[in-house]
C-alpha cells in the first residue's frame, strides 16, 4: 500500500490539473472534488458566459417582462433573496418556497428544493415556464429575443450559427452559473494553508464534524442528497417536498440538504424561510425537530449543545461567508448592456 499511495496522490492531482484545463474561465479548487458536470458537453466560452449573465438579469425572459432570474437570486445575497420569505413572480404572485442561493452548481447532482430538475442546462427552464414564477414559453423567449438585433447576435456569435434556438438560450444560462463558484471562505484559507481558525471558531469546528457533517459534507457542505430535518408542517403551503417528484411515500417532507456556504447572506433559512437567524435554526435542531418515520436519522433526539457551544458553533458557521464571491463584479448586472438600451 506504501507503494500506491503516491500513485495515488499523483492521480488525483493530475485529475484535477485536467479538470483545470478543461475549465480555464471558472474557479475549480484544489480541495474541492472534481465537479458533476460534463464539460464536454457544453464548453465553457466567454462569449457564452457574458450572454448568460446578460440573459440571467433581463426581465424580457419573463411574460410580462417584470421578473428576471436576478430577482430571486441577487448576487449580493450569494444569489438568493432576503427581503421575503417566500419567492414573488410574476402579476404579484407568491410562490410556496424560499429562493435557494446559486453557487457551486458544477458539483450540483439535482436541482430545486425537491430535486425536480437533474441537470443545470435545464434548469432556467422551470422557472421561465412556472405560471408562479415567470410565466412564460420558450419560444416565446426565443421569438423576444430575435427581435433585439443585438441579442440575435450574441447568440449567433456565441453559438456559430444564425437559427439559434431555446435550447441556446438554457445553455448560456448554464454557462454563467458555472462560473459561480464560491471557495475563498476563511474555512477555505484554513483548508489552504493561508490562515488558521480562532480558539471558538475551532472549537465550533470540532462540533460542527460531530453534529453536522454527516449530512452538510465539507467542504461543499451538502451531501447533495434530501432529508427530513423534522420542521414541523406548515398547514398553509401543505408543502411534501421530494415525495411529489419521487412519487414515494419516503420521500415525504424531504428537501435538498443546501450548502451552509454564505448563510451571512441568504438569511431567512429552510425551504420556506422560516427562521430568520442561525440562532433559531440551531433552536430547532437542538429543541424543535417533530420526530416522525422519515426524520433524518442524524438528528433524531436533537442535537445536543449547550449555549456556549451554540455560540461557539455559529462561529465556525460564520467562516464559510465568501465576500470575495459575493462582491465579485464579474457576477453582477451587465450594466454597459442594459444603458445602452439593449435587451428590454
Amino acid at each position: 500500500m506504501k507503494y500506491w499511495l503516491p500513485i495515488l496522490v499523483l492521480l488525483a492531482m493530475s485529475q484535477m490539473a485536467f479538470w483545470q484545463r478543461e475549465t480555464p474561465l471558472m474557479d475549480l479548487p484544489d480541495h474541492f472534488p472534481r465537479p458533476s458536470y460534463t464539460f464536454s458537453r457544453n464548453p465553457l466560452d466567454t462569449d457564452k458566459i457574458e450572454l448568460g449573465r446578460v440573459l440571467f438579469y433581463d426581465p424580457i425572459l419573463s411574460r410580462d417582462s417584470t421578473i428576471s432570474c436576478a430577482t430571486c437570486h441577487s448576487p449580493y445575497n450569494a444569489f438568493a433573496h432576503t427581503d421575503h420569505d417566500l419567492s414573488h413572480g410574476i402579476e404579484g404572485t407568491i410562490g410556496t418556497r424560499n429562493a435557494p442561493p446559486l453557487f457551486n452548481l458544477a458539483w450540483s447532482t439535482s436541482f430545486m428544493w425537491d430535486g425536480a430538475i437533474n441537470h443545470l442546462d435545464m434548469q432556467a427552464l422551470a422557472p421561465i415556464s412556472h405560471p408562479g414564477e415567470m410565466g412564460e414559453e420558450m419560444g416565446n423567449v426565443v421569438e423576444k429575443l430575435k427581435r433585439h438585433d443585438r441579442y440575435d447576435a450574441m447568440l449567433g456569435a456565441a453559438f456559430g450559427k444564425e437559427d439559434w434556438q431555446g435550447a441556446e438560450v438554457l445553455l448560456a444560462l448554464a454557462q454563467f452559473q458555472l462560473t459561480l463558484v464560491s471557495s475563498n471562505t476563511r474555512y477555505d484559507q484554513v483548508r489552504r494553508g493561508e490562515a488558521e481558525f480562532a480558539e471558538q471558531e475551532a472549537k465550533g469546528y470540532e462540533l460542527f464534524q460531530q453534529n453536522c457533517n454527516a449530512c452538510h459534507a465539507e467542504p461543499l457542505f451538502t451531501n447533495q442528497g434530501f432529508a427530513d430535518n423534522g420542521l414541523p408542517v406548515d398547514t398553509t403551503l401543505n408543502d411534501w417536498g421530494r415525495a411529489k417528484i419521487s412519487g414515494q411515500s419516503t420521500d415525504s417532507l424531504a428537501f435538498k440538504v443546501p450548502s451552509l456556504r454564505n448563510l451571512k447572506f441568504t438569511p431567512p433559512y429552510m425551504h420556506d424561510g422560516r427562521f430568520q437567524s442561525l440562532s433559531q435554526v440551531l433552536k430547532h435542531y437542538t429543541d424543535g425537530t417533530v420526530a416522525r418515520p422519515g426524520l433524518a436519522p442524524e438528528i433524531r433526539g436533537g442535537i445536543q449543545l449547550d449555549p456556549r457551544e451554540r455560540t461557539d458553533l455559529i462561529a465556525f458557521l460564520l467562516t464559510l461567508n465568501d465576500s470575495e464571491f459575493v462582491f465579485n463584479p464579474r457576477h453582477q448586472f451587465p450594466r454597459d448592456f442594459f444603458l445602452k438600451g439593449e435587451g428590454k
